[in-house]
């Protein structure tokens, strides 16, 4: 889909976070202080223009149900704003953020598991109108709720409204739980991997209902998903999101024809192809995701980036990944030749630019300088050896030291914007 005219903006997003705390204390609970936190939204920002659809794609983890679900109020932000049509959501009490909920709905995941399995169609859609006053008497309350209805596909009405959800198929379910988010007449509706507990043959169909309800009503998404075809067909603009930040926004265009961050390019990449006579390099990126509670220095992707450089955020833990990601490749006789030389990894503290790797038990750390010297001229192709200042023998080990790392922000590429430093200006 092409980008839509610039419209009023309907959505402003600043610096919003959404922290949980992790293995605290009581007394840490209370205070706010102490404890292990995930940053599931760290900072991000972003504005929303009317009648447009903007998908939140990132790998299981990246914090973008939490992301759609903080614009709604269901998760409340520890900081930052929100705001719809210029007035502030966060920090509102719940009976203030209560009447702005009937412009703000959301569409599940689980369409078996969103709808009262104990309530006709007509009373699980007749809630919301009653709930925010919408209609007067039954009779306009059982209009409204056929006219949307009919409105998402499921008709014969009368059939339908009498139904129970154990009475529908998946794809009929989720076109009841759509109806339930439109009935109140939305302004923003985020749809969390709407299709993907869907039959394939279905799924298309609903996509193909939330563009027709996005025209005909003037609705605006936020379409939430791991799927970048999908994304691709539905929305007109793409954030991709990892470890609870925008690691680049723009148009479908430009994501998809010109992706900018290394990251974006290895999503893009994973894409299946149908074709099963033609191969195409993955090159997906190496390692895990990195732990939430603890992420990388600097750029966040760094650990995982081929295009790492100097400045990305190199530290203590970067030396270790590498030194057993080597071992792992290496036969069994190199591999006793150069570990002995190494002691015990949990000396390296994650979160320093200045290591220190022990020498094992009785070796001179020279021998370990040694070593290191020798991985680094047998492995020049190694990102994380762009990063190392100095390094050199101590009393007991070997003290390697980083280049300080930094923290991207969005910068302008001539297309999407992307937090990498391969597009730093200076």
């Amino acid at each position: 889909m092409s980008a839509p005219v610039a419209t009023q903006t309907l959505i402003e997003v600043r610096d919003l976070n959404v922290h949980f705390a992790i293995n605290a204390s009581f007394k840490a609970r209370v205070t706010g202080r102490g404890g292990a936190t995930v940053k599931a939204v760290d900072g991000v920002s972003f504005d929303l223009h009317e009648g447009e659809v903007l998908g939140l794609v990132g790998e299981s983890g990246s914090g973008k149900t939490t992301l759609g679900r903080a614009l709604l109020g269901l998760v409340r932000p520890t900081s930052g704003s929100v705001k719809l049509r210029g007035e502030e959501l966060v920090g509102l009490p719940e009976r203030d953020l209560r009447p702005k909920r009937r412009h703000l709905q959301m569409v599940f995941q689980d369409p078996h598991a969103s709808l009262n399995p104990g309530m006709t169609l007509q009373t699980a859609l007749a809630h919301p109108l009653q709930i925010h006053k919408l209609t007067s008497g039954d009779a306009e309350t059982q209009a409204k709720v056929r006219e949307t209805l009919e409105l998402v596909g499921l008709f014969p009405t009368q059939r339908f409204s009498d139904s129970f959800p154990s009475d529908l198929s998946g794809g009929q379910k989720q076109r009841a739980a759509i109806a339930r988010a439109i009935i109140t007449g939305p302004d923003l509706v985020v749809a969390d991997e709407p299709v993907s507990m869907l039959d394939m043959s279905v799924r298309a169909k609903i996509l193909d209902l939330m563009i027709d309800l996005k025209e005909r009503i003037g609705l605006t998404y936020v379409y939430v998903t791991h799927d970048l075809a999908s994304a691709k067909f539905f929305c007109d603009r793409v954030a991709i999101m990892y470890l609870g930040r925008i690691v680049e926004i723009g148009t479908v265009d430009e994501i998809f024809n010109e992706p900018k961050h290394p990251y974006t390019q290895a999503l893009i990449r994973a894409i299946p192809e149908p074709d099963p006579d033609k191969a195409l390099p993955r090159d997906l990126p190496r390692g895990e995701i990195p732990d939430a509670a603890r992420p990388p220095l600097g750029c966040s992707f760094h650990p995982r980036c081929p295009k790492a450089f100097n400045i990305c955020g190199w530290e203590a833990r970067d030396l270790q990944t590498m030194l057993e990601s080597r071992w792992m490749d290496l036969g069994e006789d190199r591999y006793g030749e150069e570990r002995p030389l190494v002691g015990d990894f949990s000396k390296l503290k994650s979160t320093e630019h200045d290591a220190f790797l022990p020498a094992g038990s009785g070796k001179d750390p020279g021998e370990l300088l040694a070593l290191l010297e020798k991985i680094r001229a047998e492995e020049p192709d190694e990102p994380m050896w762009t990063g190392v200042k100095e390094m050199h023998a101590e009393a007991h080990g070997v003290r390697v030291t980083f280049e300080p790392g930094i923290d991207p922000p969005l910068y302008e590429t001539g297309g999407a914007k992307a937090a990498c430093l391969l597009y730093k200006p200076d």
